[in-house]
């Protein structure tokens, strides 16, 4: 697993730290860590940062002038791409699918928005179920007719280079648990477009670090989950040159607390918000961190981890929360 073979510019606040959460953990009745993937940096930090690195490598490589990228509106991914851009003297070209359906001001200009906004990403808006494929492709060839050198990123970052952020996270946490004479049982974060969910479990598996990974699913069904990053971490771990080292028992997905859909919150969403705040000061977001710690409650409180050392990856996107504003208020 040596990493240096692939191109890759530095952006990250590496390593993150891994730190105890100790007033969740008596709460809950487990021993809770939690990895601060909040803390990367980029752009206020998030999971998409450590993907970003070997995206834009492979980029530069290919003497891309153009980021092109979607994702939802209140999207993570896209901030980080757009300031990622903005730092390197990239142009970024940023589709915004109207996933959720909301209108709301604070939603569609306020939070994430706003910061691509301020990052100067060129931005265009399409219905919600667009085929984003398509028009990735479109917006690709469009920089290409005016002389341009798109880089195509797909939603998430999550491809097999993008993985590689999470291959490295993995190792950086067997590192830290090692360094701390910590035994993990479990790690547990949000699973939505799979290339963090598929990045560790490659990145253990190549290592032969035996802790399993729960992903607590955003948006699709279980089975379709599964498979997603099951293929994803197949391809990733083929990259590396380890071809067959992720095995299907080894992906786990947990879809039970998606809600009415993905970026759509409830009461059980907020109360985990609220609960990692006033318990540990810890700021989740509602579309991803938020959901995985909703998940991660019910099953702690239900017993499913009793004697275990979980660690919780937490994948950022505070910088969502004000998206939300109008909703989360009225509910604390």
């Amino acid at each position: 697993m040596h990493l240096a073979r692939f191109a890759r510019i530095r952006l990250a606040h590496l390593p993150t730290p891994l730190e105890p959460l100790p007033r969740l953990s008596e709460e809950l009745g487990l021993d809770l860590w939690i990895k601060r993937d909040d803390c990367t940096g980029l752009a206020g930090g998030g999971n998409k940062t450590r993907k970003l690195e070997f995206l834009l490598g492979a980029a530069f490589e290919e003497d891309a002038d153009t980021l092109v990228t979607q994702g939802a509106v209140q999207s993570n991914h896209v901030r980080q791409t757009a300031a990622a851009a903005a730092a390197h003297g990239l142009a970024c070209e940023i589709i915004l699918e109207e996933r959720t359906g909301s209108k709301a001001t604070d939603y569609v200009g306020n939070g994430n928005v706003l910061l691509d906004r301020l990052f100067g990403a060129t931005l265009r808006t399409v219905p919600g179920g667009t085929d984003m494929v398509a028009e990735l492709e479109k917006t690709a060839a469009e920089v290409r007719a005016r002389g341009g050198k798109p880089y195509v990123i797909p939603g998430g970052g999550s491809n097999p280079t993008g993985a590689l952020g999470y291959v490295d996270c993995a190792r950086e946490i067997v590192v830290q648990a090692d360094d701390l004479d910590l035994e993990v049982h479990r790690i547990v974060t949000a699973t939505g477009s799979a290339g963090t969910h598929a990045g560790l479990v490659a990145g253990l598996a190549v290592m032969g670090a035996d802790i399993p990974v729960l992903g607590i699913g955003v948006r699709a069904p279980k089975e379709k989950q599964e498979a997603n990053v099951f293929k994803l971490a197949e391809e990733t771990a083929a990259l590396l040159g380890q071809t067959g080292r992720v095995t299907r028992e080894q992906v786990i997905a947990d879809c039970d607390y998606v809600g009415e859909g993905y970026g759509l919150i409830d009461q059980g969403v907020i109360d985990a918000l609220t609960l990692a705040a006033r318990l540990d000061g810890i700021v989740l977001d509602p579309v991803y961190s938020g959901k995985a710690m909703k998940g991660l409650i019910a099953l702690a409180r239900a017993g499913r981890f009793k004697g275990e050392t979980v660690v919780f990856l937490h994948t950022g996107g505070a910088q969502g929360l004000f998206g939300y504003q109008t909703e989360i208020e009225g509910a604390l």
